[in-house]
């Protein structure tokens, strides 16, 4: 079970009311056709390139965004669905930036415990062998923190989560660097966010990608640690919650 102990986070509000739709297709994986409630069709930007397995229903109610920029190819954003392959429906944050998003507040904010008390913070820092770590937390009396964001979406038993969807080759590099950083002195963190609010335990999908089990559980051997964090969702804001329970890897 999560941590009963409790944490004030700061909601990470849209920046626009959402809107109400049902969904017709994800295709090309970057592609969706949704039905407004006024019955117009119109085609969104889907930023998640994972199977989205459970999360692509014909019929399921999405909400999506439009987007303020006429040089835009698709003027909506895919963000939400409420997934019915569990035994209760569920709202899943799909949008694979918004956890970098509401990390980057939790930690400027301090409320992450394993991750607070640091000086700094920077995004996007190139480290390793052409990678780009999420954040890079810096103090003068501490060593490095590399903090890698990953976006959580699969249930496929209820209340577990579990991460990735689908074999993932940039993953399991992201585990390598991080590992090599312990080597290095630093301290790396691999931090799960699991955009759904029906899970309290989560897991590793050896089955789905047993490259990448076997390199995060090579990288915990090293001194990789890893986070797991839950959301609160809802058509008006997503927010970090809870601490989720990790199984082991």
């Amino acid at each position: 079970m999560p941590s009963s102990k409790k944490f004030a986070y700061i909601p990470m509000k849209f920046e626009s009311p959402l809107i109400e739709g049902l969904l017709i297709s994800r295709y090309k994986r970057f592609f969706a056709d949704i039905e407004l409630e006024d019955g117009s069709v119109v085609t969104a930007h889907c930023a998640n390139t994972g199977s989205m397995a459970g999360m692509k229903e014909t019929g399921s109610r999405v909400w999506i965004s439009r987007v303020d920029n006429p040089k835009r190819k698709l003027q909506y954003d895919w963000l939400i669905i409420e997934a019915c392959q569990n035994i209760y429906p569920a709202l899943v944050g799909v949008h694979t930036a918004w956890p970098n998003k509401i990390v980057e507040e939790a930690l400027n904010n301090q409320s992450i415990p394993e991750l607070a008390n640091y000086d700094s913070l920077r995004r996007e820092v190139k480290y390793g062998e052409n990678s780009r770590i999420d954040f890079l937390l810096e103090s003068a009396e501490r060593q490095p923190c590399y903090v890698e964001v990953k976006s959580i979406t699969l249930s496929r038993t209820q209340g577990l989560a579990e991460f990735p969807d689908s074999p993932s080759i940039r993953a399991r590099k992201h585990v390598v660097e991080l590992t090599n950083m312990v080597k290095d002195g630093a301290r790396s963190v691999m931090l799960y966010v699991v955009q759904r609010d029906d899970c309290d335990r989560f897991s590793i999908a050896a089955d789905i990608d047993p490259k990448y089990h076997l390199a995060i559980s090579q990288a915990k051997k090293a001194g990789v640690e890893s986070l797991c964090y839950g959301c609160t969702i809802s058509p008006n804001e997503i927010t970090i919650a809870d601490p989720i329970k990790i199984l082991q890897h």
